[in-house]
């Protein structure tokens, strides 16, 4: 079992049994998977900084990337239907686990004058997102390497039934929020 499985049942479980007064355990809101995916412009014009994002991807996830295509045409983006825009890996269970532990010990603190992440980035149902504007500040990119930096966008999707309940989750279970002075 992993770290971050541990504090979920020792920790999380409890408190929000508790906190929410659930009566069975598998009320309690849980994360259910993990979405990370980086947007390539660039790709539109050279199709090397698609390959990149997707080795990238696979390097910090530990999972082989989808690419994904444009829906539609946007002229003043230079974007036709079906042009290859981004990468996209899905992770369950324990690799998502092992990635948000990484995520929330390790990557966030490397941030610069790092102060906290947003609690705004919730939407009805428990889910958070949280954008990363460099892909390089993951330990397993070598710094030597990092060509054309880009960002990544995290989505954690949880069970929880609203906001609050969702943002409690992570909460107990590590994420740094922002202090709202």
């Amino acid at each position: 079992m992993t770290r971050f499985k541990d504090k979920y049942l020792q920790v999380a479980v409890p408190a929000l049994k508790e906190e929410f007064k659930y009566t069975n355990i598998h009320q309690v809101p849980r994360i259910e998977k993990v979405v990370v995916n980086a947007g390539v412009g660039r790709a539109v014009s050279d199709s090397k900084h698609l390959d990149a994002a997707a080795e990238n991807l696979a390097t910090v996830t530990g999972q082989h990337p989808v690419t994904t295509v444009a829906r539609l045409s946007i002229a003043s983006f230079k974007l036709r239907e079906g042009n290859k825009v981004g990468t996209t890996v899905t992770l369950r269970g324990a690799k998502a686990e092992e990635f948000l532990d990484q995520v929330v010990s390790i990557v966030l603190p490397r941030i610069r004058d790092f102060r906290g992440i947003s609690d705004t980035a919730f939407d009805a149902h428990g889910n958070y997102s949280l954008g990363l504007a460099d892909h390089s500040i993951f330990p397993q990119i070598p710094f030597e390497e990092v060509g054309t930096p880009h960002g990544l966008q995290i989505n954690v999707v949880t069970t929880a039934k609203t906001a609050a309940e969702g943002k409690r989750l992570l909460e107990l279970m590590g994420f740094p929020f922002r202090r709202n002075a």
